[in-house]
């Protein structure tokens, strides 16, 4: 059983280089895999370790950097390594809007607990949006929540400007995945006017881990970015697996339609890929094959 660890925190690093090596080497001695983004404005990353005592270290090594004396972190367990190597990444953002006039260290919109959640999304002045990538809330999402379907993060302020109109004189509650975008998504909508914005404090991970399903107004799966690809309520692991030709999610059943093949395609890629990409996938999963006979893992499997 894997610990898996999902944080962020927004802060200022004068130097994120300076800070890469150190936090490499720890994960690296301790076992841990997975990713970590460093930038001037702060760390995200999703991480796994072989025991809760290499996150405790891990946590500790974090509380150490400037600024991050009191982060927040989510915790779950994996049955089987959900990365296959660890990277620490220098970026210009953790959470890339594109924006650069939003920052989350001057103000963010009104944090709001599981608890408060399905009371404030009930509410009939409240529009619900969901910021999170189409292929993601594809698979689940808040009862009657908005779906940009966005492909990126990027697009957001695109749609916010063009969708506007639809949410005057309304309170806007919005939602992602660990609650890194909402952290950019409200100062944005802030910036824009909007005087009453909230977000869910946590993200969904938290939700799903502390409300009981019977209370939950959660529908269908969360999607994260590791091996397990979906968890459910009380953060057990889901249903979905990954295509990995469009990393896109799919169920056990979407592997019986004609449009998939293992590593080349399924039904929500067939069309988008020609007859050479399909080729070069095929090959790539001819050698993942061969790893697993010969009881290796192969890096793009």
């Amino acid at each position: 059983m894997f610990t898996v660890c999902a944080l962020y925190h927004f802060t200022r690093f004068e130097d994120p280089a300076a800070l890469r090596e150190g936090l490499l080497d720890l994960c690296l001695s301790e076992g841990i895999t997975g990713s970590l983004l460093l930038a001037k404005e702060g760390i995200n990353g999703t991480v796994a370790g072989p025991t809760p005592a290499a996150i405790d270290r891990l946590v500790a090594h974090i509380r150490t950097l400037p600024g991050c004396a009191d982060f927040e972190y989510k915790l779950s367990t994996a049955q089987d390594q959900p990365f296959l190597r660890m990277k620490v990444r220098l970026k210009k953002e953790i959470v890339t809007m594109g924006q650069p006039d939003v920052d989350p260290k001057a103000r963010v919109g009104h944090y709001c607990t599981p608890e408060e959640w399905n009371e404030l999304i009930s509410s009939d002045d409240v529009a619900v949006i969901d910021t999170r990538n189409d292929y993601e809330v594809q698979i689940g999402t808040f009862k009657d929540a908005i779906d940009p379907q966005t492909k990126t993060f990027r697009e957001f302020p695109q749609w916010w400007e063009e969708n506007k109109e639809r949410f005057h004189n309304k309170r806007i509650a919005m939602f992602c995945t660990g609650g890194i975008r909402c952290e950019k998504s409200t100062n944005y909508l802030l910036g824009q006017g909007i005087d009453e914005v909230y977000h869910l404090k946590g993200g969904i991970l938290k939700y799903l881990e502390e409300v009981p399903e019977e209370k939950s107004l959660w529908e269908g799966d969360c999607f994260v970015f590791d091996q397990r690809v979906s968890i459910g309520h009380g953060l057990a692991e889901g249903p979905h697996e990954l295509c990995h030709a469009c990393r896109r999610p799919i169920l056990p059943e979407d592997k019986q339609r004609p449009e998939y093949e293992e590593g080349v395609s399924c039904h929500q890629c067939f069309h988008e890929t020609d007859e050479d990409r399909k080729e070069r996938f095929r090959e790539r999963q001819k050698q993942i094959t061969l790893a697993r006979a010969r009881g290796e893992r192969h890096i793009g499997g």
